[in-house]
């Protein structure tokens, strides 16, 4: 359920890093716990997000949720298909529903996200909390 090649956070962000660049979109968990997405809110190319802040919003019939970056640095490209199709993410969140590219200024801010196996346990314990 959960790529093995991706980095999580505990707001429910996954990052997948290559030559550089981290690709953001929201798990497959927090998709389901939001249910329909009807809005994304996102930033420009260009903008600078900061490890841990939020940069976006992602709205849905139950609520509206900040996502926060999992890495700092500067906005590459933004996923501009979710504006008309936010649905999207609850469709291919780990593919055509991912939400934006960072330009990583610390690529080692990345060892501080969880690897599957923590991010796993991390959500079985949620549910186990009744918490989303």
């Amino acid at each position: 359920m959960y790529p093995k090649d991706l980095r999580y956070t505990q707001h429910h962000q996954w990052l997948r890093v290559k030559d550089g660049i981290g690709v953001v979109g929201i798990t497959h968990y927090a998709q389901e716990q939001l249910g329909d997405l009807v809005y994304v809110d996102l930033p420009s190319e260009g903008d600078e997000v900061t490890v841990g802040e939020p940069f976006g919003t992602v709205e849905s019939v139950k609520a509206v949720e900040d996502v926060y970056a999992p890495v700092g640095g500067k906005v590459q490209a933004v996923n501009s298909d979710l504006e008309d199709a936010p649905e999207r993410i609850n469709q291919d969140c780990y593919g055509e529903g991912w939400l934006i590219r960072i330009d990583m200024s610390n690529e080692s801010e990345v060892n501080s996200l969880m690897r599957v196996d923590e991010y796993e346990q991390f959500v079985q314990e949620q549910k186990a909390k009744g918490e989303s």
